[in-house]
């Protein structure tokens, strides 16, 4: 931490560990858990525009109602792997999972 005048100057891990936890606490996991569902349903979005699709039509290319890509999109939980992925592929986007473990690193395509 710096000092800046009477202010301190943090970075975000050091704000994160603060407000958060450290990692691997429930409360820290559970906020980049939520945070990494907050990105895929942007990527979501962002991929259907860039496809100059509305979500009925992507819905109607996977098999499911619009609601369901509203959902996706608007970062809802209930949502498995297997439709995130038809979600994609409909899209013509290939996408790429990581699994971390701790004693490696795989990944799967």
């Amino acid at each position: 931490m710096e000092d800046i005048g009477k202010m301190k100057k943090m970075t975000l891990d050091q704000l994160k560990d603060k407000h958060l936890g450290k990692v691997g606490t429930p409360k820290r996991d559970k906020y980049e858990f939520d945070l990494k569902i907050e990105v895929l349903g942007d990527m979501i979005k962002s991929v259907r525009k860039e496809r100059h699709l509305t979500q009925e039509q992507l819905g109607k290319l996977v098999g499911v109602q619009k609601s369901q890509i509203s959902k996706l999109e608007n970062n809802t939980r209930n949502v498995t792997i297997e439709t995130i992925l038809k979600v994609f592929n409909a899209m013509k986007t290939n996408i790429k999972f990581s699994i971390e473990m701790n004693d490696g690193h795989f990944e799967i395509a």
